[in-house]
């Protein structure tokens, strides 16, 4: 699978970053936003082989953008998560 394109949508961008640096160094092209509704649109357009999607964005949650893309690419895994400050 290295070598396949990867969607992470996620405001934060320490995380953004840290995602997208393991990934690439793992020898995956990645491209980033950090809204649902672009997450949504690049999902469409560019079809990722996979979606990472913070729950908490700007705009349309991560769970509906999820199930966005979901519907729009049924056969593409396309998963959320919620990342936590650190106390």
């Amino acid at each position: 699978m290295a070598g396949e394109l990867i969607l992470i949508v996620e405001d934060n961008e320490k995380n953004r970053r840290l995602v997208r640096d393991v990934l690439q160094f793992k020898g995956y092209e990645t491209i980033e936003t950090e809204t649902g509704e672009e997450g949504v649109e690049l999902a469409r357009s560019r079809q990722p082989a996979l979606v990472l999607m913070d729950i908490q964005l700007p705009g349309i949650d991560g769970i509906t953008a999820s199930s966005g893309c979901a519907k729009t690419r049924p056969r593409e895994p396309c998963g959320s998560w919620r990342s936590r400050p650190r106390p």
